[in-house]
């Protein structure tokens, strides 16, 4: 019989991403009980004390704070998932590592590249394990998608096409909140949806080492919302008008690096969070000289493939099943659909292994760093109408093959 480990979980802020992370540590004995892993909630932290004690009363943990200092110097918080706002993950990641506490941290893990480098390097110092939440590359289609490309199956990769487009801020009278702010976001959709787009190419493709890019803001202004009172979904009538401080829009060009799976291949990268028609379509195709391959989040349980030079034949729907990532752990077969949240339960798990010194392949603060460094290379493009190189960012899980991964399990 496999020995439980207790883990002590410590929570910084109970909006949205908190209670999901909550519900996703909670999952973890159902649907990995081979890993005798079981996470204690032990405490959470929120500016709000309503929100505080909600995180007791309802998501189970057994004490909650509004200063978050407290979480991080309890001794029974072995871990501590860092789900903030933007403009705290920084200071918030910083202290956590000057904790010796393993963080689990949404992205953008800094509002820039030296932001994120230096919270990166915080962690290296004190020896303690991180993970960011780049969920997409968790979705079984996408490990699939990865296993293919590794083996060789599409061929030599020649181009990626990507597109992150979402209508959360499509809503002219859509609240000016901390997102729309630099010194609270640091850039836009660049950061925030980009962000994840870049990650899904390093995952799938490998390392991208120069780009240039474009950008837009679509609505230069919007209407006030007082900080803690809404969301950024909030519409204002007759507010105040302030101004948009970051981009709506942003286009990429993008180069792979020769240490890449898609070693010399280019790529057209877009992202955009004023669209209207698409929801959350996230997507990207991956051509090589064998095949293609195209995935999107709003079907994110199947995959088009299309292998060989028959073009009558055109693409296949490939549902995802057992042997794709960790689907089976989730649904018996095709068919019956993952959903979202699943996605943050496998994230859980990964860094939970990784905490316990199992190799998990997640995605790390090195990730985060190697996508910031990408999308800040991007503005910088932006502004100067050039190519901008990308320093590249040594141990990153996303470089690693995925060879290398199974042995690990």
């Amino acid at each position: 019989m496999t020995e439980t480990r207790e883990i002590g979980v410590g929570l910084i802020s109970v909006g949205w991403m908190g209670k999901l992370h909550s519900r996703a540590y909670a999952s973890l004995p159902v649907v990995y009980p081979e890993l005798g892993i079981r996470p204690r909630l032990v405490q959470a932290a929120d500016t709000s004390a309503e929100r505080a004690q909600y995180a007791v009363d309802v998501l189970g943990y057994e004490s909650g704070t509004t200063d978050y200092h407290e979480v991080l110097a309890n001794p029974e918080v072995d871990v501590v998932s860092i789900c903030a706002p933007n403009f705290l993950h920084a200071e918030m990641g910083k202290a956590a590592a000057a904790a010796g506490k393993a963080f689990w941290i949404e992205k953008p893990v800094g509002r820039s590249a030296e932001e994120t480098g230096d919270v990166a390097e915080a962690a290296d110092a004190a020896g303690v394990q991180t993970a960011v939440g780049f969920n997409y590359r968790n979705a079984p289609a996408i490990e699939y998608a990865r296993q293919l490309v590794a083996e060789g199956k599409l061929g030599r990769i020649t181009n990626v096409r990507g597109a992150f487009f979402a209508d959360y801020s499509a809503e002219p009278k859509g609240a000016l909140s901390w997102r729309f702010i630099r010194n609270l976001a640091g850039s836009g959709v660049l950061g925030d949806l980009m962000g994840h787009l870049t990650d899904l190419s390093h995952y799938i493709v490998g390392p991208i080492d120069r780009v240039t890019a474009a950008t837009s803001t679509v609505y230069t202004e919007r209407p006030e919302l007082p900080m803690g009172s809404g969301t950024h979904f909030a519409v204002i009538e007759d507010g105040n008008m302030l101004p948009v401080e970051n981009e709506d829009y942003a286009a990429m060009l993008v180069h792979f690096a020769d240490d890449a799976r898609g070693a010399g291949a280019i790529g057209t990268l877009e992202a955009s969070r004023v669209t209207i028609g698409p929801r959350a379509s996230y997507g990207i195709e991956v051509y090589g000289t064998e095949g293609s391959l195209r995935w999107d989040f709003e079907r994110m349980n199947e995959l088009q493939l299309a292998l060989g030079h028959e073009s009558h034949v055109g693409y296949t729907r490939v549902m995802a099943a057992a042997g794709f990532g960790d689907f089976e752990k989730f649904q018996p077969g095709a068919g019956t659909s993952m959903g979202y949240d699943d996605l943050k339960v496998i994230e859980a798990k990964k860094f939970l292994q990784a905490y316990l010194g199992q190799d998990s392949a997640h995605a790390d603060v090195h990730d985060a760093l190697a996508a910031n460094r990408v999308v800040y290379a991007a503005e910088a493009a932006a502004a100067s109408g050039g190519w901008e190189s990308v320093e590249q960012v040594p141990n990153t899980s996303a470089a690693r093959r995925p060879r290398e991964e199974s042995r690990h399990g």
